[in-house]
């Protein structure tokens, strides 16, 4: 059995920037992905199947809808386009990450499935020959499929790889699903404005300017919708050294930008923040395990009820 990670993606910023003729919204955001999430498992089998297990399986009721079981099936339809019998295959999605956090976990799982079924399968589809496949299965699998430090334009499917200084970060979930038709249904476009350039080569406090001033677009909605983001938001941004506390996605997911020694003493003096060191990948080549990975430290709570988060309680890691 192989075994693939799909990390969480982390929007570090996102702006929408119009909506096309045929309702999709076009954005510009900055995305980061960890080497934590979940893993997709595959082996040979008599046909596709899907298990799903792990800590947040049970969100997942529904597994004839999801975008793992979506993404072989149209896996297995290009092969045969391409005169390729694919064969059958087991499937095991392992759920770490929160359903409906605002990290992309469905999206992760599916481009993983494609990475997997590839290598599997032995199919020598490219990132650039599975994009218009990826597209096909949500805005945000394009972006997954490459799982390296990026800016994505468009709807999603316009990747550019980008290089960001060392940070350390703090990932909170406050255990609340967030729905991102609904964050989009309430999101103003009129208040949209262009996208500041990205500082290529810039340093951790040129970094953070420029994230302070293109912001989440889709932050205020979703708090607006659930109220305990904000909670969590400002708890974050209680701690010290905390630079910038700010929801990924469509939420409910929340990140703070530490700086390094500061995160280290607080989860060692005082309990409350568990490390785990983790990292965002860098540009890969080929569909392989020949990866490289810029150093990004990231702690990841999930809690129930935001008071939790304190300097003198433990949280969950996930």
């Amino acid at each position: 059995m192989t075994v693939f990670k799909a990390p969480a993606k982390i929007n570090l910023s996102l702006r929408v920037t119009g909506r096309r003729d045929d309702g999709y919204h076009l954005l510009d955001s900055l995305v980061a992905f960890t080497r934590f999430g979940d893993e997709v498992a595959v082996e040979v089998a008599g046909n596709i199947s899907l298990t799903i297990d792990g800590p947040f399986s049970a969100s997942l009721e529904n597994i004839s809808d999801n975008l793992v079981l979506k993404a072989a099936h149209l896996l297995e339809q290009m092969a045969a386009a391409d005169g390729i019998s694919a064969g059958g295959v087991k499937i095991i999605l392992t759920k770490n990450l929160p359903v409906a956090s605002g990290v992309g976990g469905g999206s992760a799982d599916a481009a993983a499935t494609l990475h997997a079924l590839c290598d599997l399968w032995q199919l020598n589809y490219s990132r650039t020959d599975l994009a218009p496949l990826a597209l096909q299965l949500g805005a945000d699998v394009p972006m997954c499929l490459h799982s390296t430090t990026l800016i994505a334009r468009g709807i999603g499917e316009k990747i550019e790889p980008v290089s960001l200084p060392e940070l350390y970060l703090l990932l909170v979930n406050p255990g609340v699903e967030v729905s991102t038709a609904e964050i989009f249904r309430n999101l103003n476009l009129d208040d949209h404005e262009p996208v500041p350039t990205f500082p290529i080569g810039a340093n951790v406090d040129g970094l953070l300017e420029w994230l302070r001033s293109v912001g989440n677009c889709l932050q205020t909605p979703a708090i607006a919708a659930r109220p305990v983001i904000q909670n969590v938001l400002d708890r974050l941004s209680t701690f010290d050294d905390c630079h910038l506390a700010r929801m990924s996605g469509s939420g409910a997911t929340c990140y703070g930008i530490f700086s390094t020694m500061t995160l280290r003493r607080k989860t060692q003096a005082g309990g409350a923040l568990p490390l785990q060191q983790l990292t965002t990948r860098s540009a890969m080549s080929g569909i392989d395990e020949n990866r490289k990975f810029i150093p990004v430290k990231i702690a990841v709570l999930t809690v129930s009820d935001t008071r939790q988060l304190s300097d003198d309680r433990s949280g969950d890691i996930l």
